[in-house]
């Protein structure tokens, strides 16, 4: 019997039921998330008149996340002070010669970000954790005279991959009975 049907199931996961764990950045600031997705690449194999196609390499891509901007935390500046910490400092001398480094941009950001959905009582039901997230791009909002929305801070993460924890069983016919997948050790 489905989830629709039986109210002694488990809810199902509701896109409004989420924590987003980043760095120092205020759990209440966040306001929408991107959850992890990834492309498999394809190679084709001419013969004749056919084509056959093989699967090539997985290439996780980038998570994009909203940020309310409130006067205090100010946020524009939370994210300016990461971007600074990464190593990022324009140059006001012919001898400045630092630079952005992957090492100092992940750590400047947290190390790992989680994003969490979580059931009725708040208790995690899937968890993906990126692994090396740095802050690809950033986008500080729009001004506008007709409109009395809050500013928001709009980032794209970038990171090597994602890991991905369940609390309950994939489906039975699935190739597979692990919760957590793609995790290092």
């Amino acid at each position: 019997m489905g989830f629709w049907s039986d109210s002694t199931q488990k809810d199902p996961k509701r896109a409004y039921r989420w924590v987003l764990e980043v760095g120092t950045i205020p759990a209440y600031t966040l306001k929408k998330v991107g959850k992890p997705s990834f492309t498999v690449s394809e190679v084709g194999h001419k013969y004749l008149n056919h084509t056959y196609y093989y699967p090539g390499r997985v290439e996780w891509n980038t998570v994009a996340m909203t940020i309310a901007d409130p006067v205090d935390p100010d946020m524009a500046a939370t994210v300016a002070n990461i971007i600074k910490a990464a190593g990022y400092e324009p140059a006001q001398q012919p001898d400045d010669t630092a630079t952005m480094s992957k090492q100092k941009a992940v750590k400047a950001i947290g190390n790992q970000i989680n994003i969490k959905q979580i059931d009725s009582d708040g208790n995690a039901v899937e968890t993906w954790t990126l692994i090396n997230p740095w802050i690809k791009d950033v986008k500080f909002g729009e001004l506008d005279y007709e409109s009395d929305e809050m500013t928001d801070v709009e980032l794209e993460i970038r990171y090597d991959w994602a890991q991905l924890k369940v609390t309950h069983s994939p489906h039975s016919g699935a190739p597979g009975s692990e919760k957590e997948l793609w995790k290092l050790g």
